[in-house]
Parts: structure tokens; C-alpha cells; sequence
């Protein structure tokens, strides 16, 4: 008879959003006289730009005439969109990257998930704690983890970085030597941020010790002080040990069409001298059949003026709102952190509270939904994320509440 497999079985629980729904429908079903305001899952609520509505009624339209339709899409993604990413996200910031070593996708979740299929199954992985919960479960999906311990809620065979306030939720260099390293900046849940020199730093280390760096870049829209880098590419020799993941879910809104990409330099190659782009280009072109011809026109368009502009008011709202929460915390007593280049503000529970606590006792008493940082991972304990994406009316409500318990 077939059987399942066994690394599947080792994942503890469910995944963490899947579980806050779980708790927050049940809440909605005891209570429906309450109404519960959501800081908790990073979902945009501002519609897309109409720069991009316009170009996505554009895109409609040819797909409904012979000579305009389009069917599969190239496997790296069309050349129209590569180009715009090159121009805008690498050399106005005086990176170098190529338009073949863009590969376009459904989305950054997917991405981060997956670009773990072209690494041996015995490399060692180094993480942040707290982490993104999909750079670990998907690593022990293809049983590169080792076991999992519940009472340390860590697995044998991951590397972990604590990220706490004395280290300002920054990683430090591990004592033991990882082959893949990720690192997400600003990071999701903290919204914690190095400078280019610490980031530099990094990429020093990884090409020293012949390791890899991930780096996830989801949020670098967001970054609003000089001193940090908005890609890894802008640091020197990044293109022999780093792979960059992007998104336009949190930069334009595209949570609901997905859109992403990820860079995979030719000059990063194993220790054999295997290119990992032409790894990620044969792995790319057998399993995904291409983002849909008007998502990625709509992805061009976050390109031209009118996008950026109104891209950039939407971020500058989501920011506003951080703000509000970040400062209505800490009026309310709260040790808060995050914010600044990044929609997520990161506090410290209170009363000795464990974070599932706190979230039990937020929902309850001031029916607002945050996410518990033991979630992402052990340094996460004690600690709450609360998120900007909400709109500004419930941001402001939501502090309101909090102020009054």
C-alpha cells in the first residue's frame, strides 16, 4: 500500500495563519455580536492603483482578439516585465543583474518555498528566530530539518540566529558553519532592518565560508532611511553567494492576482561548479507554466510614473498607519519595535503574558486580532506582531481599544 511521507509527519501543527483563522472563526461564532478588527495576517486592503486597473482591462481586451491573445507565458517571464524590473529595482540602485537571471512567478511565498529544491538535502540551513514560518516547514518538507523537539520547539538540524532587543532583532554569525542562509530584511515579523555595511558583512561571510544567502526582500519598499539597502545586489560580490526573492503583494497590492520574481545570478555556482540559475531554470520551466499574461502587464505597470506615484501613496498609508500604532502603544505603555522601514510593529507582551496568551486576551477583551511571535519561532516568545495593512479607521480603533484595557 502507498504511503505518505514521513517528513510531512513530522510538522508540528498546523501553520500559523491557518491556526489564528481557526481560532479567530471560532471567536466570530461564540461572539457575533462583536466586531473584530484584524492587525494580524499581512494582507494589503487598499484596491489596486488604477494605473494598474487600467492595464489590466488593457490585458483583458487582447486576450479577446486573435492577433493579441497570448497563451502560455515564457518561462522566465516576458521580456517586457524582466526589462522594467532590471531598469527600475537594480540599476537605478547601481546593481548589476541581468534580465535572464529574473525569473517571474506567482508570488514570494511560493518562491521561498520552493528554491529549496535545488540544494542537497544535506545542506544545513541557518535561520533568523524569529523567522517566517515557510523558510522551515518547507526545508522539512524535503527533510532537511532533522526531528523536532516540542518542549525547544526546534528542529535537530537547523541552525537558529536569535534576533531579540539587546541584538536590536538583528542575526549575528552562527558558531556552527550553514551551507544555505536566510535572511529577510526588513524582516517579517520584527521589522528590523541592518545597514548596507552589516548586510555587506554578510555577504563577506557567505562568499568566506562558500555558503548561500536567501534573501528575502519582500518589503524593501517600505525602507524609508539611506543607510539600508534595498537589495542584496547592492553590496560587492553578492552575485557569487546570494539568491533575492521580491514581491508585488506588499509593494503594489497584488495579494489577490500574486506576482513575484526571483534573481538567480549565473555567477553563483556549488562547490562542482553547477549554475544554480540553470538549476532554477530547469526546475522553473518543468513545474510552473508561467504567471498569466495580464497579471504580468499589470506588474509592468507598477513601473511607469503614474504607478510608482500611486504605489508610493499607498505605501506611505500603510506607513502612516504603523506610525498610529507604534506611537498609540507606546502612549499606552508598550515596549514596541518595527515601523519604521517596515508595516509591522513588534511589542513586547505584557504582564509576563506568553504570546498565545496575549492573543487570547487581546481578542477577547478588545476584539483585535494580532499574530503571537512564538509563532515564528522560540525568540518570538513574549513577543506580538501587529500589522499596518489594515485601513487607517481600524488602525486608529484598534489602538483605542488596546489603550483601554
Amino acid at each position: 500500500m502507498f504511503k505518505a511521507n514521513d517528513n510531512y509527519l513530522k510538522l508540528p501543527g498546523s501553520y500559523l495563519f491557518s491556526t489564528i483563522a481557526k481560532k479567530v472563526r471560532e471567536y466570530k461564532v461564540a461572539n457575533p455580536d462583536k466586531e473584530v478588527i484584524s492587525l494580524g495576517i499581512g494582507d494589503v486592503t487598499q484596491p489596486l492603483a488604477p494605473a494598474i486597473i487600467e492595464s489590466l482591462h488593457k490585458a483583458v481586451d487582447e486576450m479577446a482578439v486573435k492577433e493579441t491573445f497570448k497563451g502560455y507565458a515564457p518561462d522566465l517571464g516576458y521580456e517586457f516585465l524582466r526589462s522594467a524590473i532590471v531598469k527600475n529595482d537594480f540599476e537605478a540602485r547601481g546593481a548589476k543583474v541581468s534580465i535572464d537571471e529574473i525569473f517571474v512567478s506567482d508570488g514570494a511565498k511560493s518562491d521561498s518555498g520552493n528554491i529549496q529544491e535545488i540544494f542537497s538535502s544535506d545542506n544545513k540551513i541557518a535561520v533568523c528566530d524569529p523567522v517566517y514560518p515557510v523558510y522551515v516547514d518547507t526545508n522539512a518538507m524535503a527533510g532537511r530539518t532533522g526531528d523536532y523537539n516540542k518542549e525547544t520547539e526546534l528542529w535537530s538540524n537547523v541552525i537558529y540566529m536569535p534576533c531579540k532587543a539587546e541584538n536590536n532583532f538583528a542575526p549575528e554569525f552562527p558558531k556552527e558553519t550553514p551551507d544555505i542562509i536566510y535572511l529577510c530584511f526588513p524582516n517579517n515579523p520584527t521589522g528590523a532592518t541592518v545597514s548596507k555595511a552589516e548586510l555587506q558583512k554578510w555577504v563577506d561571510y557567505a562568499n568566506e565560508n562558500k555558503a548561500v544567502i536567501i534573501y528575502d526582500a519582500a518589503y524593501e519598499a517600505y525602507i524609508s532611511e539611506d543607510y539600508v539597502a534595498h537589495s542584496i545586489y547592492e553590496c560587492d560580490g553578492a552575485r557569487t553567494c546570494a539568491i533575492e526573492l521580491r514581491s508585488f503583494s506588499k509593494n503594489a497590492g497584488f495579494t489577490g492576482t500574486r506576482l513575484g520574481y526571483t534573481v538567480v545570478p549565473k555567477d553563483l555556482k556549488d562547490e562542482n561548479g553547477t549554475s544554480l540559475n540553470a538549476l532554477w531554470a530547469r526546475r522553473h520551466g518543468t513545474k510552473f507554466n508561467g504567471a498569466p499574461y495580464i497579471i504580468q502587464r499589470a506588474g509592468e505597470a507598477v513601473y511607469s510614473e503614474e504607478g510608482k506615484r500611486q504605489t508610493r501613496e499607498q505605501i506611505a498609508y500603510y506607513m502612516n498607519n504603523a506610525k498610529v500604532i507604534k506611537e498609540g502603544l507606546k502612549a499606552a505603555g508598550y515596549s514596541v519595535s518595527g515601523g519604521v522601514n517596515a508595516p509591522y510593529i513588534w511589542l513586547a507582551t505584557p504582564d509576563g503574558m506568553s504570546s498565545w496568551e496575549f492573543f487570547d486576551y487581546l481578542l477577547a477583551n478588545a476584539n483585535v486580532v494580532g499574530t503571537p511571535g512564538s509563532g515564528f519561532g522560540p525568540s518570538g516568545e513574549g513577543y506580538f506582531r501587529l500589522t499596518a495593512f489594515g485601513t487607517y479607521e481600524n488602525s486608529v480603533e484598534a489602538i483605542e481599544r488596546i489603550k483601554k484595557l
